[in-house]
């Protein structure tokens, strides 16, 4: 928890003013049975209406400082508490988006939601409750204990009986609670993981009926999140009865000896009164103990997942050196020499020993069957990954020693799933520029074949573009994430299998427009017809490079670029 509260350092100030006003209200709320005490001794049993008076007035004064100390509390304390969580949040999700894909998968998406929602959500509140009450009940037990020996030491002697029984007690609940609680969060993940998959997939379950089906997977881990919890919580409800025991075993004994001593003479009323009071607030900060060991081992179990974000490390290595190796290689220009590459975590590598070259201005078409590695391949470019062996030149330099931000700078990336963001059809374009001219972006859109569907739109580039793209055709989709690719003006244009939705027309118009371009382009497809257009073709096949060369060349040189051309009827067998 320590790396998680080093965030209230930033608020050091306001969480002292919280404090020191909380010190207030506990200095009243000690005083008063002292003050209850004289008015009981010296006004009362002596009829002396001026000290019940004077005594009376001082602890409504009293009452009065100690509620305007609470108001201002509140205030420092919600400050200090909505403060840090914003700089954890914050710092959370800056901590995510410097991941790489290999860090990042090493967390399940709905694990982070928790983690910068619920888990920032417990610690906040256990702040904000220690600094306006949670901290005053362990000190009003002690408070409380000290004021009790100041009165009459015998009696107090009987309110510490069971405070090493309490200790113990108290040390072997929190543990419980951290380890249930950290297992209700993990609950919690896998909850949100089902809510998110359904959320996403919602189409796909209506068209194939499977609500039933999703309600009752829902059903079984929301099921599973309510026993864990339930089973967390009764095991806390056992402090309060065990503490409240104990603390009116204590209680019955300083009313059994008090009340003796008061006959003998040996102790005034007042004394007994204090005594009593102190040991019914130590019984009411006792109460309160259960609520702060809930509090604070979820708080502790969600500090943890936070500290576990916080503290990966990243496994690409930042360059040493931001020197050029110069390779004669110019614009755009990239080359693979004898790459493999293999994800963490796994034995059997995508790719193996490949090597090709890209000149300044060439298209690349890469072909091959599904899961042969060519998303993967354009993956490792913008060191998504790092090569397992050999290395990716690019413009003459090892792309472990370019700086990561202008490495991705001078790259222009279209995925194989086309993703939109929640905003206008501008406003998605000029992602890939975010201070580009209107001008600009109508060029992009317009070379993206996208600008008259654009126009059609009832608001235009104003149009509202729902979560994910979902009011848009998958075309559309795909179109609007090629334009924001253009608008980069990236030295290397690399698109994964983004033409798949496309009509061969739009298609053959997007080509001839993208021809202008001075971007090297390598293009995951499908199509042969889309290879052919390239200066040249590399086909993958589980991981390997089996050819190399253009289309003539490889109809020539490569039975199954050929088995593949014939299956598409673009060649006689």
């Amino acid at each position: 928890m320590k790396e998680i509260f080093s965030y209230v350092k930033p608020y050091k100030w306001t969480a002292l003013i919280a404090f020191c006003l909380m010190l207030v209200e506990l200095f009243v709320e000690l005083a008063q049975p002292l003050i209850m005490a004289k008015i009981i001794d010296n006004g009362v049993r002596a009829q002396n209406q001026g000290m019940i008076w004077q005594w009376g007035i001082v602890l409504l004064g009293l009452s009065f400082v100690a509620f305007i100390a609470g108001v201002v509390n509140s205030y420092f304390s919600s400050h200090t508490a909505q403060s840090f969580s914003y700089d954890l949040r914050n710092a959370l999700f800056e901590k995510i988006q410097s991941f790489t894909l290999a860090t990042y998968q090493k967390f399940s998406t709905a694990s982070l939601i928790t983690r910068l929602t619920n888990d920032v959500t417990q610690v906040q509140t256990v702040l904000f409750m220690s600094l306006r009450i949670m901290l005053r009940a362990p000190l009003a037990v002690v408070g409380s204990i000290v004021m009790a020996f100041v009165v009459n030491a015998k009696l107090a002697l009987f309110l510490v009986i069971g405070a090493p029984i309490i200790f113990i007690f108290l040390i072997f609940m929190v543990a419980k609670g951290v380890s249930y609680f950290g297992l209700v969060q993990k609950r919690m993940d896998r909850l949100n993981r089902v809510l998110q998959e359904n959320l996403q997939a919602i189409r796909l379950v209506k068209a194939y009926f499977r609500g039933a089906y999703e309600a009752s997977r829902f059903d079984e881990v929301a099921s599973r999140l309510k026993i864990d919890t339930v089973k967390a919580l009764r095991t806390m409800e056992y402090i309060m009865p065990v503490l409240l025991f104990i603390m009116n075993m204590s209680l019955l004994a300083v009313l059994w000896f008090g009340t003796k001593q008061i006959a003998t003479g040996t102790t005034p009323l007042g004394d007994v009164v204090a005594i009593i009071n102190y040991a019914m607030r130590m019984t009411g900060s006792f109460s309160m103990f259960a609520f702060i060991i809930i509090f604070y081992a979820r708080a502790k179990a969600s500090a943890e997942r936070m500290a576990e974000v916080l503290s990966t490390e990243n496994d690409i290595e930042l360059p040493s050196s931001s020197e050029k190796t110069s390779n004669g290689m110019s614009f755009g220009e990239l080359a693979f020499d004898h790459v493999s590459f293999t994800y963490p975590g796994e034995d059997s590598p995508v790719l193996s020993d490949v090597s090709f070259r890209v000149k300044s201005g060439e298209k690349l078409a890469i072909m091959g069957a599904t899961g042969a590695g060519k998303s993967t391949l354009l993956q490792l470019i913008p060191r998504f990954y790092d090569v397992t062996e050999g290395k990716i030149v690019v413009e003459g330099k090892d792309v472990q020693q370019w700086d990561l931000q202008e490495l991705r700078e001078i790259i222009g990336y279209v995925p194989q799933q086309s993703l939109l963001f929640t905003g206008s059809i501008a406003d998605n374009v000029r992602w890939g520029d975010v201070e580009a001219e209107m001008d600009a972006v109508l060029h992009a859109t317009m070379q993206a074949q996208i600008h008259a569907s654009v126009e059609d739109f009832p608001n235009g580039y104003e149009t509202r573009v729902g979560q994910k793209g979902v009011n848009l055709s998958g075309g559309q989709k795909q179109r609007l994430s090629i334009a924001r690719a253009l608008l980069r003006k990236g030295h290397i244009l690399m698109l994964d299998d983004s033409t798949s939705a496309l009509d061969v027309k739009t298609e053959q118009a997007l080509w001839e427009a993208l021809s202008e371009e001075q971007a090297t382009m390598l293009v995951v497809t499908q199509k042969i017809r889309t290879a052919r257009g390239a200066d040249r073709i590399l086909l993958i096949d589980a991981g390997k490079v089996v050819a190399y060369g253009t289309h003539e060349e490889l109809l020539q040189t490569s039975a199954l670029y050929k088995k593949i051309a014939i299956s598409q009827q673009e060649v006689e067998e």
